[in-house]
């Protein structure tokens, strides 16, 4: 069964994307409803990709063709299982395969995806242009990072080749990307986007919470809580807005009620300076820093973050780890990395 929301939805190509089967027919034509399907689901932040058995060559000439090749991301054109070239797009793009929804015209290749990754949502090709109405197909809100969306995962792949191009250290490749790191206390207009990254956001969660846009608003307000965001641009463009935490406030001690990262920055120790940061604010503060964290088959490179700063356990309760932080020295921020405090 499939998330309330899908991440990227995986298209077939004959006789779905498109209608015809290419190797036979040599034509095939494109319907405008589809391509206003494709073009609808891209605005709204959806990402797409295609699973086809075919000569990759020749279906990304056509792709190229009707003006869609760079709609889709990470495309698995050959003669190998679906259910292997979506696991290969969820590893790519770095979503849970429950994100996931597959398009296809030929029942065999949806029940065998349906057997093998049941957390995928199978849609017949026949319901193409009933998509956009699903419920998990309309984001509750349409911000700019979503109609940028694509277009940060096409940036994203020129820096993987650039980091595989590379010879030397990773530092000295991250130092190579000029990135600019902005932590600022979250205004009204980034809400939809707070939002959008607790739903959204499952591997780099560190306790899972949700937040509506309106109590992030009440945080946002508060005088007991601290809401900040991180925005992220290196030299290829924007990663986005990519990073919320909010912190719970007491005279004596400071509780990071939720700390999360966009997947996209999982390499670039974004996770370790904000953490930093908040160890240097706690120490400046005078105050005691504890962190909740809600292990879960997700979110261990989030438990790693916390444990390679420093954290350690001090408490449980229930499901919900209680860290804390020694506060033995500030912390200095990485060279690769210019960061902006604007508060």
């Amino acid at each position: 069964m499939a998330e309330d929301i899908i991440k990227c939805v995986v298209w077939d190509l004959d006789n779905t994307l498109w209608k015809g089967t290419l190797l036979e027919d040599g034509h095939v034509t494109l319907s405008p409803a589809t391509e206003s399907v494709i073009r609808t689901l891209d605005e709204r932040g959806i990402l797409q990709s295609v699973a086809s058995k075919n000569n990759y060559d020749d279906a990304m000439d056509q792709l190229k063709q009707f003006g869609l090749e760079e709609y889709f991301l990470y495309p698995q054109i050959h003669w190998n299982s679906k259910v292997d070239s979506i696991e290969n797009i969820a590893r790519s793009i770095n979503i849970g395969i429950d994100t996931i929804a597959f398009v296809d015209d030929t029942p065999a290749e949806l029940d065998e995806v349906a057997y093998s990754l049941p957390e995928v949502l199978c849609i017949p090709a026949n319901e193409v242009l009933g998509i956009p109405d699903m419920p998990c197909m309309i984001p509750r809100f349409n911000t700019i990072d979503q109609k940028q969306r694509r277009q940060m995962y096409l940036s994203g792949i020129q820096r993987d080749r650039a980091e595989e191009a590379f010879k030397g250290p990773k530092e000295s490749f991250l130092a190579s990307l000029d990135m600019v790191l902005d932590i600022f206390p979250a205004k009204e207009v980034d809400l939809q986007r707070a939002e959008e990254l607790t739903v959204r956001t499952n591997q780099l969660n560190a306790t899972g919470y949700t937040y509506s846009y309106d109590e992030l608003d009440r945080f946002r307000n508060s005088e007991d809580h601290i809401l900040l965001m991180a925005g992220l641009t290196d030299k290829y463009g924007t990663y986005g807005h990519i990073g919320l935490t909010l912190l719970e406030c007491s005279v004596t001690v400071w509780t990071i009620k939720l700390l999360l990262m966009s997947c996209r920055v999982m390499s670039r120790g974004v996770g370790s300076i904000l953490l930093s940061h908040l160890i240097n604010q706690a120490i400046e503060n005078n105050v005691s820093l504890h962190a909740e964290f809600i292990p879960n088959d997700r979110n261990r490179m989030m438990n790693v973050t916390y444990r390679f700063a420093g954290f350690e356990e001090i408490d449980k309760r229930d499901s919900v780890e209680i860290l804390k932080h020694p506060l033995n020295q500030t912390i200095e921020f990485p060279d690769y990395m210019q960061v902006n405090i604007t508060y």
